[in-house]
């Protein structure tokens, strides 16, 4: 029986990962690196740790990573100012079904914790989850199992009783060693191949999730 959701959160519950896709680019070649969109994709969800050392192999040593991505960091910020975040499809529908079901939910991204508040609180999603654990609060982030961890204990709740919601593959590796039961919503891009062995099941809006919590419950 599943007895909570653990949410990713950009491009899975906020349409943020369209900025991170065109400002990584967007900033690395301000600094002189041409960085292509297939970097973007294979860092999505990915926490520094593993990103940098990965940008830097494929960009070149000498790709100064903090300070690229502060530059990014900077033109999200002015962007969400200017033209504000939406809401995913399906998410309030879902939300309000775990709400109305006793199903429990948490939020787990990679984004740093009080900026994930911000961007929740700003859209009117933030009191609608009982925690929200940001990649800055734990070691190693996605792929690591440890954020799925980390938010399944602080629902009370075993991994293997959680769904665990994600629009990338790292987020998926990541729920899936935690032991959790990952669906992939896709935003960027449709899961491959190799992705599919780990997906407890793939769907097109965050609503079709209700279908998923009915089935296990046997309506």
């Amino acid at each position: 029986m599943i007895k909570g959701i653990i949410f990713d959160m950009d491009g899975l519950l906020i349409d943020t990962e369209k900025y991170y896709f065109k400002y990584w680019i967007e900033s690395a070649e301000k600094f002189g690196f041409s960085m292509k969109p297939r970097h973007v994709l294979a860092i999505r969800s990915l926490s520094s740790k593993y990103a940098e050392p990965y940008l830097k192999k494929a960009l070149g040593e000498d790709f100064d990573y903090h300070a690229v991505r502060e530059r990014r960091r900077e033109l999200i910020h002015d962007a969400i100012e200017r033209y504000g975040i939406n809401i995913k499809p399906g998410a309030i529908e879902l939300l309000e079904f775990c709400k109305n079901n006793g199903i429990l939910t948490s939020v787990a991204t990679a984004t740093a914790t009080e900026n994930a508040k911000l961007h929740l609180e700003k859209v009117g999603l933030f009191h609608m989850f009982s925690e929200v654990v940001g990649g800055d609060s734990i070691e190693n982030g996605k792929p690591a199992p440890d954020i799925y961890l980390k938010a399944a204990k602080a629902l009370g709740l075993d991994t293997m009783s959680c769904l665990a919601l994600e629009d990338s593959p790292n987020g998926i590796i990541s729920a899936f060693s935690a032991g959790c039961k990952p669906v992939m919503i896709p935003d960027l891009t449709e899961p491959e191949e190799m992705l599919k062995p780990f997906l407890y099941d793939c769907v097109p809006t965050l609503a079709h999730v209700i279908d998923i919590l009915k089935k296990e419950r046997g309506e």
